[in-house]
């Protein structure tokens, strides 16, 4: 067993945390760079030398040839020491610090040298291109050893050359510059390396902030861990930038808006179209759990700002929620109808009682004829005007609600549809949107009245839905079929502000539209057409003249069938598929733009 605790453990290898890591690898780099600087700037500094060396050489034995008595001096006069061209290349090597100057004839024959003893010797390097009237720069080993050289040729008055110059710098001198450059070039390179090194901890430090001091495997981890949640949850989450586009969409996401991957980079307006949904996420539309419309889908959107200036949106799908809310709020409906059923039996039983008991058998007879063919004909006359089952089945359970809540729902006599319906579910969804909020609107007042209008007029379908409630004020007629809007305090179980937009959708993804006025006499009156609702024309009987209809006072739920412009469904046994089809699902198309 080791004796140093693990966690004291020396690690070798680079550093965990990313700080760390970047401000190394920083450094690393800027140590490289100056120090491949430095190199690259020494290379070409020595050569650079060498050839001011050999050029300054050059320069001297040019000067040097060019004195006018020197030429003269070589052809008149013997090489001796203390000659008159001795004399004078002597006072020109002292004058310009050169190593040595030698001046010599067309054999090579020194007539001046640094060392007197070598003066009348030939040469120990080959003068020949010097002699051929060539300029020679080199840097050569001699007898004073390794030295930068220039060489000229030396000419007499006439042009011709009578011999040549040779001018040498001491080859120590030129590396002693390089040298003494050197340490400049250090503190130089050190400097930027400085400079460098407290850029990189500044870069470094931004960094930690950035990462949270995480390590470079800890964010690895996160980014998986990140990818794995996102694409695994069954939340829709939608991220934007700070300029508002979309950076992020996972699979519930792309599901739930309808769209794929091409909406990154994009703004929701563009991505979606204008409308509540493209708003939320734009974050045009503040609160929380905020409802809007998505196709056939009710979504909850919630948004969330992010420290960069973005922020990320949240979807959860509410479609089978809110239909299990409606489908409550019908059951409960129903109920309440099956209860006052129920006592309304119990009083027609009991008075069959008495009318048995009294021996009154005719009057028992006539008492039971009536309640049946009174329940018969509800049905009847509701199938005679509706054709589609399914819209037939829920008006009549809507007639039974209705009455439960004392409003009196009636079937206008121009009504008739055939069963030819290309969406008879989305009609029912109209429909039952449309009847549920005139209830609740008309509940409870004086004389309540809801008047149902179904005309096929081609291959389009034209609904009416009147009512004696308050109306809806002109400003807000538009308001009412905006999502999650609603004057109405929603129940504990769903929201409200969702029925009349998806009434308006399925109108205008089928060409239609859905509007709401002022109704003849007070109250609201609904309008959808559908166009080519239906499969085919069918042919359309005779209804008689067209009255507009009366909802004033006088129109009791206990009216007859066949009083006045409209039939008044009155309180009817309610079959079971009116129970099954009173809430229809929303019909599953994507929303229309």
């Amino acid at each position: 067993m080791s004796p140093t605790p693990p966690s004291r453990r020396m690690r070798l290898g680079l550093p965990r945390r990313a700080f760390s890591q970047v401000l190394l690898m920083q450094v690393a780099i800027a140590a490289g760079v100056a120090v491949l600087a430095t190199g690259l700037f020494l290379a070409p500094l020595s050569d650079q030398l060498d050839d001011q060396a050999m050029r300054r050489a050059l320069a001297i034995a040019q000067t040097t040839a060019a004195q006018p008595q020197l030429a003269a001096q070589v052809t008149d006069t013997a090489p001796t020491v203390d000659g008159p061209v001795q004399q004078e290349t002597e006072r020109i090597r002292k004058a310009t610090k050169a190593e040595y100057v030698v001046v010599m004839d067309r054999r090579g024959v020194r007539w001046s040298h640094t060392d007197p003893a070598e003066i009348g010797h030939v040469v120990s390097t080959d003068p020949s291109d010097a002699l051929a009237g060539r300029d020679v720069m080199e840097i050569d080993e001699g007898t004073l050893g390794r030295s930068a050289r220039g060489k000229v040729p030396l000419r007499a008055d006439d042009g011709t050359i009578v011999g040549a110059v040779s001018v040498g710098i001491a080859y120590d001198s030129v590396r002693a510059r390089l040298i003494h450059a050197i340490p400049g070039l250090l503190a130089y390179a050190g400097g930027a390396l400085a400079v460098g090194a407290l850029a990189a901890w500044v870069i470094s430090r931004r960094v930690q902030r950035q990462t949270r001091d995480l390590a470079f495997s800890d964010i690895s981890a996160l980014l998986s861990e990140r990818e794995a949640m996102l694409h695994g949850i069954r939340e829709g989450v939608v991220a934007l930038d700070r300029s508002g586009r979309v950076r992020l969409l996972n699979d519930e996401a792309q599901r739930l808006l309808g769209i794929g991957e091409e909406a990154v980079g994009r703004s929701p307006d563009e991505a979606l179209g204008r409308g509540r949904t493209a708003d939320v996420l734009a974050g045009r539309v503040d609160g929380t759990d905020l409802l809007t419309v998505r196709g056939h889908r009710v979504l909850v959107a919630n948004r969330m700002p992010t420290d960069d200036g973005g922020a990320v949106a949240t979807l959860r799908d509410r479609t089978e929620l809110d239909q299990l809310g409606r489908e409550l709020d019908s059951t409960r409906g129903l109920i309440d109808a099956l209860r006052a059923q129920d006592h309304e039996h119990a009083n027609r039983m009991h008075t069959l009682l008495g009318l048995l008991e009294l021996e009154m058998y005719d009057d028992a007879v006539e008492f039971v004829g009536e309640v049946v063919g009174g329940h018969r004909a509800t049905s009847e006359q509701v199938t005679e005007k509706v054709r589609d089952p399914l819209l037939s089945a829920l008006l009549v359970g809507k007639a039974t609600v209705a009455a439960e809540r004392g409003v009196a729902l009636g079937i206008s006599d121009r009504t008739w549809l055939t069963d030819r319906l290309i969406d008879p579910r989305g009609l029912v969804t109209v429909v039952g949107n449309l009847v549920d909020n005139a209830l609740d609107a008309t509940a409870g007042t004086r004389d309540a009245r809801v008047e149902i209008e179904l005309l096929a007029e081609g291959r389009t379908v034209v609904l009416k839905v009147r009512d004696t409630g308050p109306g809806v004020p002109a400003e807000q007629r538009e308001l009412i079929f905006e999502d999650g809007w609603s004057t109405k305090q929603p129940p504990a179980h769903r929201e409200r502000g969702i029925g009349l937009s998806v009434v308006r959708k399925l109108a205008e993804r089928q060409g239609g539209t859905a509007t709401v006025a002022q109704a003849h006499g007070g109250g609201a009156e609904f309008t959808v057409v559908l166009p080519e609702a239906l499969a085919e024309p069918e042919p359309r009987p005779h209804l008689g003249p067209e009255p507009g209809p009366d909802l004033g006072p006088g129109r009791g739920p206990e009216q007859a069938l066949a009083t006045g412009p409209s039939t008044t469904v009155p309180n009817a046994a309610v079959p079971n598929a009116a129970v099954r089809t009173a809430v229809p699902p929303v019909p599953a198309e994507e929303e229309s733009r």
